[in-house]
């Protein structure tokens, strides 16, 4: 494979980088009934070239010329001379260095380019105001997830529901909102009242049924706050990231992307602690230490609610609604100088431009089913979305106190426990920053899920290990149960725990980027709500060792299909990703099936082998030539 010519950080993006690739028409390949084993694929000066640089191939002064009509069109006159030199910059922005190149440039000016270079996590203060907005949304999204997992104990006998599918849709009933409504309402959301308004709206949701669920007085009540809680999940699920994507310099915007998962899991943390702070609060009734838990959730989403306005919007959607100005105030205030802050604003209107000429005319949903680069996007999205459930985690999530106290901890001992999992959860997720663009999500997913199965049956057979005389579960038994899980989930959190939304978010082309996220995230949540529902009649049915093992079992299929269908994305170009997306499923699981012996000689043996031809053949285009 031909090295990519952008930073790997930008393989993370799900605005500007790998998600924002070219559409794919039936008629831009020849599909064969038996594809040959290697694709090779030339490139075409098409949409796929401007959206890698949609500057590429003109000259200085062509691009000065569209600078000078574009700032009278947009009303910012005034900031001409820097809008001139952003967009010499961008022009050349395929290097880092490109800029050195750009001869208007005066050198205490390139003095600040180097500097972004060499010290990327130098920006303004609002920046990281804006960062910590995004890590309180997502710690609210986590909260919400496990402050139930705690708070079942005690309203499962307050409300004497004894009724095992009941448990289920009580604790399940937000992500089947999510699913069916939730996810849906992303795009009108996004459309009608910006970023931050939409991550208003979901954390009032969250604030308000928090109180809701805290002061329901019967089953049905609780049922309908925790519906109600689900159209919070889907919408700030899916806006948030790309907020984060969007409002970050390219340097960072990768890491910050990827810190959704690491909040999220400290938000799933922070749900257990407050599940071992008010177990012993019980004035208010005998059984009423939930409505303190499920009441704490409201706190994060408040402050999210507070500080979300002193943030500037997204400047790219400013640009989508005609607020040029407001776009290039909101990025002056992102930027150290507003000649980063122009360069950056040019760039993403450049490529606006293709993304409109690229939608227009064009049956969206059609195409998502259709063609076949699409549909094999939303096959690997759906994969992965769906083993993010079914490789087990959340049953640890809503479940593990359950979990504990039926394997014979006290209830206080459990609460205990499974906090340890949640903070186990966060500290293995701060890793995935790194790997995820390094190790690769493929490779990631094939480490981490038969260590998950593993770990799984594991969990399960210690359920056979014997009690003592006197029937109580022996210490060797209760270590190797809490062990077992404590294992799974660091080993879940670095793998299947951010690849999901990374790999999603990249997987499809630009023109139908909304709609494969919303189908990303309405399966995410469909499958957990699956998953919340079914986990108590499953152990009443099958017991924990039946239960535990029917989950270690999709763990070891994923695996399987990881290794024959899923392609890699890692550090991939627009125009890559489509030549990967083309291959279809026979002609993919075909090239590894024979490449299997191989990757046994070579690992297993340690035997000296040839390499194998690689299943895609990707053609780089050389950098444009920059004047001088």
């Amino acid at each position: 494979m031909m090295p990519s010519n952008r930073p790997d950080i930008e393989a993370t993006d799900p605005d500007y980088s790998s998600s924002s690739k070219p559409s794919i028409n039936d008629t831009d390949y020849i599909e064969d009934a038996d594809p040959p084993r290697t694709a090779s694929i030339t490139r075409k000066a098409s949409i796929a070239v401007r959206l890698q640089n949609p500057l590429a191939g003109l000259s200085e002064a062509e691009v000065i010329s569209d600078v000078d009509a574009w700032v009278v069109e947009k009303g910012l006159v005034e900031h001409q001379d820097v809008f001139r030199k952003g967009a010499l910059i961008a022009r050349v922005g395929q290097r880092d260095d490109g800029f050195e190149y750009v001869g208007q440039l005066s050198e205490e000016e390139k003095g600040l380019l180097r500097h972004e270079i060499t010290h990327r996590w130098d920006h303004p203060f609002m920046l990281y105001f804006l960062v910590v907005l995004c890590a309180g949304s997502a710690i609210v999204q986590g909260m919400d997830q496990t402050a139930v997992n705690g708070a079942q104990l005690f309203y499962f006998q307050e409300f004497g529901i004894e009724n095992e599918w009941m448990k289920g849709l009580l604790n399940g009933a937000p992500y089947l909102a999510s699913a069916a409504i939730g996810c849906w309402t992303n795009a009108p959301l996004n459309k009608a009242f910006g970023r931050r308004g939409t991550i208003f709206i979901s954390c009032f949701i969250s604030f308000v049924t928090g109180f809701w669920m805290a002061a329901a007085d019967n089953w049905y009540n609780l049922l309908i706050a925790r519906f109600a809680l689900g159209f919070a999940v889907g919408a700030k699920s899916s806006t948030t990231p790309v907020y984060a994507a969007e409002s970050a310099p390219k340097t960072i915007r990768g890491a910050l992307t990827m810190m959704w998962q690491m909040w999220t899991a400290f938000g799933i943390m922070l749900g257990f602690v407050v599940s071992v702070a008010f177990e012993k609060v019980d004035f208010m009734g005998e059984y009423s230490q939930w409505r303190w838990m499920l009441a704490s959730t409201s706190i994060p989403p408040l402050l999210v609610m507070i500080q979300v306005y002193l943030c500037p919007e997204s400047p790219r959607w400013y640009m989508e609604k005609g607020k040029y100005d407001k776009a290039f105030k909101a990025l002056c205030r992102l930027r150290k100088h507003k000649i980063q802050a122009a360069r950056d604003m040019y760039y993403a209107y450049k490529l606006l431009e293709v993304e409109r000429a690229e939608r227009e005319g064009r049956n969206l949903f059609k195409e998502f089913f259709t063609v076949r680069r699409n549909r094999r996007a939303a096959q690997s999205s759906f994969f992965v979305m769906f083993m993010q459930q079914f490789c087990g985690v959340n049953v640890i999530a809503y479940y593990s106190s359950t979990i504990f106290e039926e394997a014979g901890f006290s209830r206080s001992n459990a609460l205990l426990v499974s906090f340890g999992t949640g903070v186990t959860n966060w500290l293995f997720a701060i890793p995935a920053i790194y790997t995820i663009d390094t190790f690769g999500r493929r490779n990631l997913l094939l480490t981490t899920f038969p260590l998950m199965g593993l770990c799984l049956l594991w969990c399960g057979m210690s359920f056979y290990l014997p009690l003592d005389a006197d029937g109580e579960p022996t210490q060797g038994r209760l270590a190797s149960i809490a062990a077992a899980i404590f294992t799974f989930m660091a080993v879940y959190s670095p793998g299947e725990g951010p690849v999901p939304f990374t790999y999603s978010a990249e997987a499809f082309p630009l023109h139908i980027r909304d709609i494969g996220m919303s189908f990303a995230t309405a399966t995410c949540w469909g499958f957990n709500f699956i998953l919340s529902l079914t986990w108590p009649p499953l152990v009443a049915a099958f017991s924990p060792q039946g239960a535990f093992g029917w989950y270690a079992a999709w763990n070891f299929f994923g695996w399987i299909y990881t290794y024959f269908l899923l392609p890699e994305t890692k550090s991939l170009t627009l125009e890559e990703l489509d030549t990967v997306f083309n291959v279809g499923n026979r002609a993919h699981a075909r090239y590894y099936r024979e490449k299997l012996p191989w990757y046994m000689r070579r690992h297993v043996l340690r035997r000296e082998e040839t390499p194998v031809e690689p299943l895609y053949q990707f053609h780089d285009e050389p950098l444009p030539e920059f004047e001088k």
